[in-house]
């Protein structure tokens, strides 16, 4: 199974940045899409990004509606690793964030933001901003 590690998490203050990191294990890690997620208590998991192939062979991102022009995904694969930088944080932000990973290659940018469609999950950072 691919194993995933998330880290990078923390405690900031309204409108300051934090970059979260999540290593997977395995050969092919170029080929995976990967998704960043977050829950906070009593609400269900929401899609934050991902980062996938598109029908051009190429990698493209997409973003909640929530973070887009605030956070950014990346990957770099000679280390097998997905990042999530932040910045502008909100108190609404606060939450564990997770990782997860789809091995094949059918995400399109319907289906990207739907959890069912992730093999596998790391276990989860914290992240809290304060006002």
């Amino acid at each position: 199974q691919v194993q995933l590690v998330e880290s990078g998490g923390g405690l900031v203050q309204a409108g300051g940045s934090l970059r979260l990191s999540c290593v997977a294990s395995g050969r092919t890690f170029s080929t995976y899409a990967m998704g960043w997620f977050r829950q906070a208590p009593g609400k269900e998991r929401e899609f934050v990004a991902a980062i996938r192939w598109s029908g051009a062979s190429t990698y493209v991102a997409d973003y909640a509606d929530s973070v887009k022009g605030r956070f950014t995904i990346s990957r770099d694969n000679a280390k097998n690793t997905v990042y999530l930088r932040m910045n502008g944080l909100k108190p609404e932000d606060t939450a564990v964030y997770y990782c997860a990973a789809h091995l094949g290659l059918s995400l399109n940018g319907q289906t990207a933001s739907n959890p069912d469609e992730y093999d596998f999950w790391g276990q989860g950072t914290q992240v809290t901003v304060s006002s």
